[in-house]
């Protein structure tokens, strides 16, 4: 069994557990050791934030060849249009790489979301609005990149879901550890039995 913590990063934190350049890690949430981030969010970004001490699982779930379901809550300035909507889901021409096709909704803001710190800055003249959008990959502020793209700035990310697992039932700053068992392709990618060390993996997933 691998263990892995389930963590509902705040706006601000960073995605390690050293703090850096005035933002708080990791360690001022979790008091565990031995467990590495598997894949990233930028420190304005919030959300789940999956952690694990299992290197095999946390490549198999950071890694994009992988092609794990996330999905975001997207708070986006100006009004999601269907052909907006429709150019997410088609794929988005980004210039260094074209994303793949994503699932993307309009959606009501969602129900019992907590406030963030600090608030988010509107402009009066200019409606917001809420999509959810889920992707396979997870480069380096792709979510961001995607709706800026179509014409619609991102002005609040939430990480919702990553793969089967959710934020539910969880606050901003808080987490809880599960014990899976990892499939058998996870375990391949981690060395003997599965049990290498988590790698200090450098690659994308931070949306």
């Amino acid at each position: 069994m691998s263990r892995i913590i389930l963590f509902n990063k705040p706006y601000g934190v960073l995605s390690q557990f050293t703090s850096e350049d005035g933002h708080p890690g990791l360690k001022e949430f979790i008091d565990l050791s031995g467990f590495y981030a598997a894949g990233r969010l930028d420190a304005d970004s919030e959300g789940l934030l999956i952690l694990t001490d299992d290197g095999g699982l946390q490549h198999r779930l950071a890694h994009p060849r992988f092609g794990k379901e996330k999905t975001y809550l997207v708070q986006v300035e100006g009004e999601p249009t269907e052909p907006a909507l429709e150019l997410l889901r088609r794929g988005v021409d980004l210039g260094d790489f074209i994303t793949r096709p994503a699932m993307a909704r309009r959606i009501a803001e969602p129900a019992g979301l907590w406030p963030r710190d600090p608030p988010v800055r509107f402009r009066k003249a200019i409606p917001t609005y809420w999509i959810e959008l889920t992707i396979r990959e997870g480069k380096n502020r792709q979510v961001r990149r995607m709706t800026a793209k179509v014409g619609l700035p991102t002005l609040r990310l939430i990480r919702w879901r990553l793969g089967d697992w959710t934020l539910d039932g969880l606050a901003p700053g808080a987490w809880r550890q599960e014990e899976v068992n990892p499939p058998r392709s996870a375990r391949a990618t981690g060395g003997r039995d599965g049990q290498a060390g988590p790698r200090r993996w450098k690659g994308s997933g931070r949306p």
